[in-house]
């Protein structure tokens, strides 16, 4: 497995990385809101294709960072949610917020 890690992109993409639990969740909790609050671009994209593995720690790190996106007065949006990720958001009742186009 790779390191876990949290990055900013050119056009607002904050890149998420690696196993997302307890042991990764602080520090990329601390990273990912300060890339928030030093992006400029309108908008923010929520990406997990590179997660590996996920725990409820990780759909909490994506909530907090979608609370930090709108105090910041950006739109936010997820993209390539992991299949272990999806199942924690569905079974909490939260899909809806990460993926509003999805039926319920």
């Amino acid at each position: 497995m790779s390191e876990s890690g949290v990055r900013l992109g050119a056009a607002g993409e904050l890149y998420l990385s690696g196993v997302l639990d307890f042991r990764t969740g602080p520090a990329l909790r601390k990273q990912g809101q300060a890339l928030i609050k030093a992006c400029t671009a309108p908008a923010l994209i929520l990406d997990c294709s590179a997660v590996e593995k996920s725990s409820s720690v990780g759909l909490a790190l994506l909530l907090a960072f979608m609370r930090d996106a709108d105090v910041a007065g950006k739109a936010v949006s997820v993209q390539s949610l992991p299949e272990d990720m999806r199942q924690i958001a569905q079974v909490s009742g939260l899909i809806e917020l990460l993926e509003p186009n999805q039926p319920s």
